[in-house]
């Protein structure tokens, strides 16, 4: 019978189980939950925007030289002045956000790097370029701590607040993936005939969205008991880091004058200066740049030094290959960002599986990751050498494939290394200096490189691959290095 009821259903009961059974209810989020989620999406956007920015522009570089001109030197202080300034304004920059407010130091930062990128693809010349990539460098340092600043203060502990971590790592891991291949792609593509322009022009329509809805959704949030900045502490670090990078770049081009090994012989009492200033700083109970105390810390002193040593060789490698298969060969953008796609690739095929066990034998997953990079930046070198001018994709693919697979084993893993003991009063300033010894490694590794690279003046296409197998050499020397550092005394514990 028509609208009939089974016997043992309730009037007014829905079924919840069986063929009939009532569709469940999707519950909404809350106008909360949707402003932090949006707010998510806006920080890790602009996030996203500055970490495509430090290696989109390697591929282009060759581009940029035959239409700006310039030294060689120039093209390297458009790399190392970005990973220079960023280094030494990411600190302060997460200082400034707890002292003047988060919303409003990320919006300056935005605003900044916007502009700056702006200008950068505006360059009509080497000096404009370089200087707005020192732009781009300080408000990008401005506006990254406030990432981080963000989620734990506007997601509780818990759930939300693990979620929105693991989305942070993953937008975090695909823009280093995408730098090189968006570098190529966009340069290839000379859209409206911007060629190069466009790698430095595609920032502004996402820093002005991340603008907008950096007012509309993030709240402003300020710590209690906020650090002092450490201004002095910022030009003594700045003045060093100038004076030992400055001749490194340019020396190969003036003919290593006076005034320049004056320059890099000063680099070391500035330095010292540098120290005694925090040291002092720190006695008085002030808030140092870089705390002292924690390079008591054997961890934290030995994973910061890898993780500048290791920045500066990825950096050589990145530069060399570049140089070499772009200037010397002739290949494209676009073939060159997809032939570098391997490196990223082989990461991924480990870094997960480093994310589950890492933190068991930390140590052990830095030294085999070095470990097995050292075979692949060999057979890369030996690729070069045998095949010459002959050279293809398909002869160093696998070679920097296998050298991503050893770089996942590292680079998820030399953080928590790094901070396991730093104690929790300490873990911000610590996480900044980490990162911060990171950008200055990729600048020295930039610096380190010109001179290799261009010490013999390379013209030719087979001049080009000889300059790049002498300078992968520097990154077999840190590999073996960092191999031999986090496995030797390993094995020294278990003899005894």
């Amino acid at each position: 019978m028509t609208g009939a009821r089974p016997s043992h259903v309730r009037p007014g009961v829905p079924r919840r189980h069986g063929r009939h059974a009532a569709p469940r209810r999707r519950v909404r989020p809350g106008p909360e939950v949707r402003r932090r989620r949006l707010a998510l999406a806006v920080v890790l956007m602009a996030a996203f925007m500055d970490l495509v920015d430090v290696t989109i522009v390697n591929v282009a570089l060759p581009r940029i030289h035959d239409d700006l001109g310039g030294s060689a030197s120039a093209g390297q202080w458009v790399v190392a002045g970005y990973a220079l300034a960023f280094a030494l304004t990411l600190v302060t920059g997460g200082r400034l956000g707890d002292i003047a407010g988060r919303q409003k130091i990320f919006l300056i930062g935005v605003l900044g790097f916007t502009v700056a990128s702006a200008a950068a693809g505006a360059a009509v010349s080497p000096g404009m370029l370089v200087g707005a990539r020192v732009a781009q460098g300080v408000f990008g340092g401005i506006m990254v701590p406030q990432v981080m600043s963000v989620i734990t203060t506007q997601f509780p502990v818990g759930r939300a607040r693990t979620t929105a971590l693991s989305l942070s790592g993953l937008v975090l891991g695909l823009a280093t993936v995408s730098g090189p291949l968006l570098g190529g792609l966009l340069t290839s593509l000379d859209a409206f005939g911007l060629g190069w322009r466009l790698v430095f022009y595609v920032n502004v329509p996402v820093g002005l969205l991340a603008l907008a809805g950096g007012a509309l959704w993030l709240r402003e949030s300020r710590s209690e008991q906020p650090a002092r900045l450490d201004l002095p502490g910022v030009f003594l670090l700045a003045a060093a880091s100038l004076l030992l990078l400055g001749p490194l770049l340019q020396g190969r081009e003036l003919g290593w004058p006076w005034w320049l090994l004056t320059a890099l012989i000063l680099s070391v009492p500035v330095t010292a200066l540098f120290v005694r200033h925090e040291r002092r700083r720190e006695r008085a109970g002030a808030s140092p740049l870089v705390p002292p105390q924690l390079f008591g810390l054997r961890s934290f002193t030995r994973g910061t030094a890898l993780s500048t040593a290791l920045n500066s060789s990825t950096t050589c490698y990145y530069l060399a290959l570049t140089w070499a298969l772009q200037s010397g060969l002739g290949w494209t953008p676009l073939h060159l960002g997809l032939t570098l796609l391997a490196w990223p690739l082989g990461i991924a095929c480990t870094g997960q599986f480093t994310n589950w066990y890492g933190h068991r034998a930390g140590r052990l997953f830095v030294g085999v990751g070095a470990s097995v990079m050292i075979p692949g930046l060999l057979g890369l070198v030996v690729a070069l050498h045998w095949n010459g001018t002959g050279l293809g994709s398909a002869d160093i693919v696998p070679w920097l494939f296998l050298s991503g697979i050893g770089m996942g084993m590292i680079a998820p893993v030399l953080p928590h290394v790094t901070l396991r003991d730093v104690p929790a009063g300490q873990a911000g300033a610590a996480s900044g200096v980490f990162n911060s010894a990171g950008q200055l490694g990729a600048a020295i590794g930039a610096a380190v490189t010109a001179t290799i690279f261009f010490a013999g003046g390379p013209a030719s296409a087979a001049d080009h691959l000889r300059a790049a197998e002498r300078t992968l050499l520097y990154s077999f020397a840190i590999l073996a290095a960092t191999a031999g550092v986090s496995l030797i005394p390993r094995y020294r514990r278990r003899r005894r």
